[in-house]
């Protein structure tokens, strides 16, 4: 089974590059690690002794800048001693036990892993920082709160809570009847007496109406205290009292007082 990934092998920079010279091989460590992978170097004729000594004053111009590149390289030295004991000794049949080959492969595997981490955490570094390159507003902005009530109360409590206030707002309600402007009968009568004295013909009696109450709901009032005031003034004798049709205008007009002499009782 053979695993790909996107990140690219591990590509030293010729200065941070561990170079190694032995029997048998000299170049990089890495590609040392893939040619024994490949089976085109023998590690049985490398010399882990002159590899460690080599690693060792490598590791220790490193540590001054890269520590992390010093660990890298002692990954890759370890496998390649461990892949020689592998060889050198007798091979013995375990199960589950891996081979060569797929310890070399798991090398490989861990090294790109790391190496795609590095690349993670240097963009991660590199973006910009609260604090440093970028900073918060000046105005803080508040903390919504979002409420999610949860109720345990039935149907009946609910009913009896609302049946109490119901009982608290009628106990504390009273009712108070409006009481509108009456136009009283016997002001109606002398209004009709004044004014029928100047009048000589016919008028609508809507006409003999107060201002007051001849508009909304005064006018039922003004209306029937005028008309009130005008059958009485009618059976006295003082006016006379007019309806062409059912529904139609009244007309009034003061009685003539000639009239009013002949019917007089002698």
């Amino acid at each position: 089974m053979t695993l790909e990934f996107d990140s690219p092998p591990i590509e030293p920079k010729p200065d941070e590059a561990l170079i190694i010279d032995i029997d048998g091989y000299e170049g990089p460590l890495d590609v040392l690690l893939a040619l024994a992978r490949a089976q085109k170097v023998d590690l049985r004729k490398i010399s882990i002794l002159a590899l460690a000594e080599q690693y060792l004053v490598f590791v220790a111009e490193a540590r001054k800048k890269h520590l992390d590149l010093a660990a890298d390289y002692l990954v890759m030295a370890s496998w390649l001693a461990f892949l020689k004991s592998k060889l050198l000794l007798p091979e013995q049949e375990k199960e589950g036990e891996p081979t060569a080959e797929e310890l070399a492969e798991r090398l490989t595997l861990q090294l790109q892993r790391l190496e795609a981490i590095r690349i993670a955490a240097t963009r991660l570094m590199s973006r910009d920082r609260l604090g440093t390159e970028v900073f918060l507003r000046g105005a803080p902005e508040g903390i919504r709160v979002i409420k999610s009530p949860k109720y345990a109360d039935t149907l009946v409590d609910l009913l009896k809570a609302y049946s109490t206030q119901r009982v608290k707002k009628i106990a504390h309600s009273n009712y108070e009847l409006q009481r509108l402007p009456l136009f009283a009968i016997e002001d109606a009568r002398h209004r009709l007496e004044r004014m029928l004295g100047v009048v000589i013909d016919w008028a609508v009696i809507d006409a003999l109406i107060p201002d007051e109450f001849n508009a909304g709901k005064s006018r039922r009032s003004g209306v029937a205290s005028t008309l009130s005031a005008s059958l009485e003034m009618v059976r006295d004798g003082l006016l006379e009292l007019r309806q062409m049709a059912p529904f139609a205008p009244l007309y009034v007009r003061r009685r003539d007082p000639e009239t009013l002499e002949k019917e007089a009782p002698t």
